[in-house]
Order: C-alpha cells, then sequence, then structure tokens
C-alpha cells in the first residue's frame, strides 16, 4: 500500500491530481525492482522538509526530496518520502518543466533511494539516473536530466 499524507493543500492547488501522481510513480519504481512494499509519501512545505532536514540529517535547509528508509519490519514497510512544495515548485519552474512530472520525477527519485540507490559516486549517480529515465518513460515523463 502506498499511503499519500498532503500536508500542503499548495500542491493539490497546483496539481490536482497530484495523489495519483506520486502513486503511479512510486507503483512504478517499486514495480522497475519487482518489489512490493508499503510506503507513505508526504506532500508537505518547505519548512516542514527543513525541519526534517535539520534533524535527521543536520542540514538546516529544504530541500526537494527526503527520503527515509525504515528498518526490517514485519509490517514490510520500506520508508518514508518527503517533497517540500516550495522547493520542487521553483525547481520546475526555473527548469521549464511541469511540476506534475516534476513530481513524479522525485518521486520515483525518493522511492529509489528507499530501495537502496544513490548518487554520491558518478557510477552509481549514473545507474540511479538510468533507471529514473527508463521508469519515467514508461509514464510519459521526459527525461529530467535532458538538457534545455
Amino acid at each position: 500500500m502506498i499511503d499519500i499524507e498532503v500536508e500542503d493543500a499548495a500542491w493539490t492547488d497546483a496539481v490536482p491530481e497530484a495523489e495519483d501522481l506520486v502513486r503511479v510513480a512510486a507503483e512504478a519504481a517499486l514495480a522497475s525492482q519487482g518489489v512490493s512494499r508499503d510506503l507513505t509519501v508526504l506532500l508537505t512545505d518547505d519548512a516542514s522538509v527543513r525541519e526534517l532536514n535539520a534533524n535527521f540529517r543536520q542540514k538546516d535547509s529544504a530541500t526537494n526530496v527526503l527520503s527515509f528508509p525504515a528498518p526490517p519490519n514485519p509490517e514490510n514497510h520500506l520508508g518514508d518520502v518527503a517533497l517540500a512544495y516550495g522547493v520542487c515548485a521553483r525547481e520546475a519552474c526555473e527548469q521549464g518543466k511541469l511540476l506534475s512530472q516534476h513530481l513524479q520525477h522525485l518521486t520515483v527519485h525518493g522511492v529509489l533511494h528507499l530501495l537502496g540507490y544513490d548518487h554520491i559516486g558518478d557510477d552509481e549517480a549514473e545507474a540511479m539516473e538510468g533507471l529514473e529515465r527508463t521508469v519515467l518513460a514508461g509514464l510519459g515523463v521526459p527525461d529530467p536530466y535532458a538538457a534545455g
């Protein structure tokens, strides 16, 4: 089960189908790895993500997406993903992307982090970005890493 919590109404004001888009993107990311797990996605504001980032990563700033993998558990819960509306909306505008597509990209990105993917090193980044491109193409979302 993918539980989506909308804490900031700005998400659904800007993208009325936000919950459906998140669900489809998260399911596609899980399916790409042949995994069926429960997770929670929080659509919130910059202040909440900033607080989470400060408390859990010791970084006092808002960021677009945070992922919190769960330890092994009998409930089959994979973890939690939080997305900051203001940061995501600003990035989409600056990058000339639709917010709906950016939301799906960052959902896929966050779920892949829950599944153990990372982008610290060049090889890791290349593998993760390639998988993101593949999953997003299946959703009809353009390559988020394409120039321009």
